[in-house]
């Protein structure tokens, strides 16, 4: 997934979390008031889904994912799910579709920090696509609402 090997993982990883809440930004204009879930459309490109599934002052737990209509049933892939923090201004990866959310015990170690650091930099290369896209999901009093835009 991942073939940037930074020198200070650890350093570029947190800059990279704060760029992704940027991206994120950009995506959902209205990201600190979000509290219900919503979807855009691109034309004839995949829908985008966006769900919420925990809100508290400071941060989101929220799951982005494209809609696929497949047989036997749908799909939602990549399904990340993503912790945002909204006074750090950061947001990291917590799981995907392929992998779990894994539990660490202990200080942060080399394997912990490549897992992190592979999940997060997919979403910096996968909301610059979306951004590319036309991807956003708009406000009106408040609330977002289903986006529909043409490619």
């Amino acid at each position: 997934m991942s073939h940037l090997k930074p020198v200070n993982k650890f350093l570029c990883l947190q800059t990279l979390c704060e760029s992704n809440f940027r991206k994120l930004l950009r995506l959902i204009p209205h990201l600190p008031a979000l509290d219900k879930n919503s979807i855009a459309h691109m034309g004839d490109k995949p829908a985008l889904h966006l769900s919420v599934h925990e809100k508290a002052p400071y941060t989101l737990i929220l799951e982005l994912s494209y809609y696929f209509e497949v047989e036997p049933q749908p799909l939602f892939e990549p399904a990340l799910k993503l912790r945002v923090y909204l006074d750090a201004g950061m947001v990291e990866v917590l799981s995907d579709c392929e992998r779990p959310r894994k539990r660490w015990q202990g200080p942060m170690d080399q394997q912990m920090l490549e897992h992190k650091w592979r999940l997060n930099y997919f979403l910096d290369k996968w909301l610059d696509h979306c951004l590319h896209h036309g991807y956003r999901f708009s406000a009106v009093d408040g609330d977002l609402q289903t986006v529909f835009a043409n490619a």
